[in-house]
């Protein structure tokens, strides 16, 4: 989709907002839903951390290098890759890539929290970090902002977790959709002349509740060293001794039709990951795991993850496509 030429731009991130969830609810959510744009693919997996480190550099997971929730540290074990920065994970080398907001002057706007994290550093870098507690305060900020800066960035993070603890179907989540759909209805008021919005999302969501549960058999766990990803997304690596090929067959044989089942190298020439870097590539599961469906796939049943009931991390249209929408000086 071809942009015009535009004096400033605002990019809003709705964490959790897939096109499919923004379609099946358009009558809570008139301003977004009838916007000019369409919808893209966020990339795979379709997780924040692997969505958001593209949208800022432009490139797939196998080049800058964030492969999932989890991913696997070389050397140091599976690792967070929104929470666990250090060592190994360095901010400024662990996501490979420059991002846009070195290049051109930037604001990002997000939670307070997040102001000096690593994954604020690594995928961010170069903005000026400004803070807001609520939807309204960052929405306050981002109308400013945009009269200051060529390029701003606004991280809305709300619709996910209501997603996750309550589903999003639930009638909190829906509450959410309508106060963000109003948000963006007065920055779309106010833009300056010649600034255009873009609204766009990092993943969709599947509900999943506990009879979509798949709990991994012992026997198919002792064939594996260290489970990265997350439970509707695995990347498995294979045990000392144990070969790729080995692992996706038993794990095929377990799930049938429940998953997609594929080994590294499957997941390479596929393409999905873009092109992958020789430092990336150890960092990926020797096996991946995507889960068709409302299933959700846990190698313990005592997981307290059990209780999320929106998730994400597969190849499904509902999780992998995400609106793009456009205001202003975009419309």
């Amino acid at each position: 989709m071809a942009l015009p030429q535009v004096t400033g731009a605002i990019v809003l991130l709705v964490d959790g907002l897939g096109a499919a969830q923004l379609g099946q609810r358009a009558g809570h959510a008139r301003t977004l839903a009838g916007a000019p744009g369409g919808s893209l693919d966020a990339g795979f997996p379709s997780t924040t951390a692997v969505a958001l480190a593209s949208l800022t550099t432009g490139v797939l997971a196998g080049e800058h290098g964030m492969v999932g929730y989890d991913a696997l540290v070389p050397g140091e074990g599976v690792r967070n890759q929104l929470r666990d920065w250090g060592g190994a994970m360095d901010p400024a080398t662990w996501q490979r890539a420059p991002t846009i907001l070195e290049q051109e002057p930037s604001i990002v706007i997000g939670e307070p929290k997040h102001a000096a994290s690593g994954f604020t550093k690594a995928v961010l870098r170069g903005a000026e970090f400004r803070g807001g507690a609520t939807l309204a305060d960052r929405f306050a900020v981002a109308e400013q902002a945009a009269r200051e800066r060529s390029l701003v960035y606004l991280y809305v993070p709300e619709l996910d977790r209501i997603g996750h603890e309550r589903g999003w179907q639930s009638d909190r989540w829906i509450d959410t959709l309508e106060r963000l759909d109003g948000h963006v209805s007065e920055l779309v008021a106010g833009l300056p002349r010649g600034v255009g919005l873009v609204v766009t999302a990092d993943h969709g969501m599947v509900d999943v509740d506990p009879s979509g549960h798949l709990i991994a058999p012992q026997e198919l766990l002792s064939s594996v060293a260290h489970v990265a990803g997350e439970p509707r997304c695995l990347q498995l690596h294979a045990a000392e001794g144990e070969t790729a090929d080995a692992l996706a067959a038993a794990w095929r044989a377990w799930l049938g039709d429940a998953a997609w089942v594929a080994t590294r190298q499957e997941v390479i020439a596929s393409g999905w990951l873009g092109a992958v870097h020789p430092e990336v590539e150890p960092r990926l599961g020797d096996v991946f795991v995507a889960a068709r469906g409302r299933r959700a796939i846990y190698v313990d049943e005592a997981d307290p993850g059990r209780g999320m009931i929106g998730q994400h991390g597969s190849l499904t249209p509902d999780e992998l496509r995400v609106p793009l929408r456009r205001f202003g000086a975009f419309a």
